[in-house]
């Protein structure tokens, strides 16, 4: 986090209104812009927008946050937007044809956000345990099965599971409760 953010932090956190302000009128139009280039719906980004924000205020006492408020805010929009996806069951196939590529790099806000997320997991993954860290990383950057995993290295299935699950939880916790797990596999 930038000194920046901090010191906004620490304002917020005081319930200084004019840094809630501040972060609004600087972050509103951006999230906008990339939750529509999902949506495609005025209302509902506008909707997404809102409870971003009210959650953000109502959470300011006790929020925790390890990357820039910036990617934060784009984090949590990503997770309202994907659950709406699920929530509406939208199932229409235009809509996640290279839904990364247009998510990622719609703008440059966005495309500086997903570098600082990915670089935020890699952190956090290079903290977890030998083994786990192992574990995760050949199911995520070579896509092998449990199956495989377990017998690349000689241990069970079971193991496998418990490793990545360990390995989901930690990221979770350090990446805040408000990013789902679905935007971490998106990423790597």
């Amino acid at each position: 986090m930038t000194n920046n953010d901090k010191e906004i932090l620490k304002r917020l956190k005081k319930s200084d209104k004019r840094a809630f302000t501040e972060l609004y009128e600087s972050y509103w139009k951006p999230l906008y812009i990339s939750s529509y280039n999902l949506l495609k719906d005025k209302e509902q980004c506008e909707e997404i927008i809102q409870d971003v924000f009210v959650d953000f205020w109502n959470a300011r006492h006790k929020l925790q946050i390890k990357i820039s408020i910036k990617s934060y805010l784009y984090a949590c929009v990503r997770y309202k937007v994907f659950n709406e996806f699920r929530k509406k069951k939208i199932q229409r196939v235009e809509l996640f044809e290279n839904l990364n590529e247009r998510f990622q790099y719609s703008t440059p806000e966005t495309k500086l956000m997903h570098a600082e997320l990915v670089e935020q997991i890699n952190i956090v993954v290079k903290t977890l345990p030998k083994k786990c860290q192992e574990v995760y990383l050949l199911s995520r950057n070579k896509q092998l099965s449990h199956k495989e995993i377990a017998n690349k290295l000689g241990i069970s299935t079971k193991t496998v599971e418990n490793h990545i699950t360990l390995a989901l939880r930690i990221l979770r916790a350090n990446l805040g409760g408000l990013i789902s797990m679905e935007l971490i596999f998106l990423f790597l």
